[in-house]
C-alpha cells in the first residue's frame, strides 16, 4: 500500500509504502512451466504497442470502456494479423483457429458482422 508523496518531492520520487497485505493465492501450477518471462515479454510487448501503457503518457483511458476496447483491439491484431518471426505465421493460424493472416479490412469488418473465415478444429478432422 503506498501514500501520498512527501512535501516538496519531485516528480519522479516513488510513492512512500505505508503498509503490506498478506493473501493466500492457491493453484496447481506445472512447475516446470513456470516463468516470469512469459508476463514480462508481455508486459513489454503492450507497452510498446499501446500508446495508453507507456510510462508518464497523457494518452490514458478515460474510461474503462476504452481501456478494455482498445486492450481487445490491441491482442486481436496481435494474434491474428501479426505474423510472429519465430512462428513464421500469427499465433492464431500457429493454434488452427484460422487459416490465414487478417488484414485490417478483416478486422474492420467485425464490427459490421463480417467475420473472416475461421478453421474449427473440431471441423477438420471431420
Amino acid at each position: 500500500m503506498y501514500g501520498s508523496e512527501p512535501f516538496g518531492a519531485k516528480r519522479y520520487s516513488p510513492a512512500i509504502v505505508i503498509g503490506t497485505r498478506k493473501r493466500v493465492i492457491t493453484g496447481t501450477p506445472d512447475r516446470k512451466r513456470i516463468s516470469t518471462s512469459y508476463v514480462e515479454r508481455q508486459n513489454l510487448t503492450m507497452r510498446m504497442s499501446m500508446r495508453r501503457f507507456t510510462r508518464l503518457t497523457n494518452a490514458f483511458s478515460k474510461k474503462i470502456e476504452n481501456l478494455e476496447a482498445a486492450v481487445a483491439l490491441h491482442f486481436l491484431h496481435y494474434n491474428f494479423a501479426r505474423k510472429h518471426k519465430t512462428l513464421g505465421q500469427t499465433p492464431a493460424m500457429e493454434a488452427g483457429l484460422t487459416n490465414h493472416q487478417w488484414t485490417l479490412t478483416d478486422i474492420a469488418g467485425i464490427l459490421d458482422g463480417n467475420l473472416p473465415p475461421v478453421v474449427h478444429r473440431a471441423t477438420e478432422s471431420n
